[in-house]
């Protein structure tokens, strides 16, 4: 094979035979790529280069194609249609899949008011007999209920596990009831949030800790809380009304109404009461709903204003 050398020495005669030395193992090795990349590039004595299209051209016509091409399976029609498939048959699965009061599937909850739906794929749920769900509750994707230490158990004629009306639990979120637990109205939780009635017990300091009979205590928490992400809700917890914990606190033992907690464990950040409102004070100012009759045009026609006339409409007196 000639590589358009001009004449050249002893090293780059050397050179050749050792590039003629690697054919055999290069039609070999699947992994060709690396082999042209580690051949040395020298430059002859004249100053010429071994490189551009014709020496390129050259080696292919004497190795072939080392690198196989980018072949797609599917045409990118037929791939479009795959996934158009895929993705409405698994809508379909999720539909199917849900648990209500209409189509409870093999589930049967001690009630399960109208409008309520536990999303698919569910988590564990086991003692539905002695779960009771509110009216329009969501409760979202891989979220485990369960009621009493185990499946089959015989808990007696009370509920264990109550949620209210109206209550969302966030996607992966966990409610242990081994004892009970209730949840009041329009509570809202966020995803991963863990609650439960039972912590194991460590008296023994020779027995496995998960071998020690657990404690359970009966946990409450009131109507209108947000729970954030990740939050946990240990046995005992009593929660009060319209409290905010935030996300990744530990709570334990009682927390006020129309409270903040954060921390682990969790502690009072901030309270509302009606002799001095929020202590320490809110560091932005309330929210104002928009004025029932107010129209979506007029919405976005007050979101093109600027500031100036915005400011301008706000000093003028009502009905001018």
């Amino acid at each position: 094979m000639d590589l358009g050398f001009p004449a050249a020495d002893a090293h780059d005669q050397r050179l050749v035979r050792h590039h003629r030395l690697l054919v055999p193992v290069v039609s070999v090795v699947s992994a060709v790529p690396v082999v042209s990349a580690a051949l040395p590039h020298r430059t002859p004595p004249g100053g010429a280069k071994i490189t551009g299209p014709g020496a390129a051209a050259g080696l292919r016509a004497e190795y072939g194609e080392r690198v196989p091409k980018r072949k797609n399976t599917f045409s990118s029609w037929r791939r479009r249609q795959v996934q158009r498939a895929v993705h409405a048959g698994w809508s379909w699965v999720q539909r199917t899949g849900s648990v209500t009061a209409e189509r409870p599937g093999g589930f049967r909850f001690g009630s399960i008011g109208v409008g309520t739906r536990l999303a698919f794929p569910l988590g564990t749920v086991f003692g539905e007999p002695w779960i009771h769900l509110g009216a329009h509750c969501i409760v979202g994707e891989q979220v485990t209920l369960t009621a009493g230490l185990m499946p089959d158990l015989d808990l007696g004629p009370d509920p264990i596990l109550r949620l209210g009306d109206g209550v969302v639990l966030g996607r992966g979120s966990h409610v242990i009831a081994d004892t009970t637990v209730t949840i009041g109205s329009d509570c809202y939780f966020g995803p991963y949030v863990y609650v439960t009635s039972t912590n194991h017990s460590y008296d023994d300091p020779h027995e496995p800790i998960g071998k020690q009979w657990p404690r359970m205590e009966p946990v409450e928490i009131g109507p209108g809380c947000w729970i954030g992400t990740g939050a946990v809700i240990l046995p005992g917890a009593r929660v009060g009304r319209n409290v905010v914990v935030a996300a990744g606190a530990v709570v334990r033992g009682t927390v006020p109404d129309h409270a903040v907690v954060a921390g682990a464990p969790a502690r009072v950040v901030r309270r509302w009461t009606p002799d001095e409102g929020w202590q320490p004070p809110l560091r932005s100012p309330a929210p104002v709903p928009i004025p029932d009759g107010v129209t979506s045009d007029q919405l976005v026609a007050l979101s093109e204003l600027d500031e100036e006339t915005v400011a301008k409409l706000t000093r003028l007196e009502p009905g001018s």
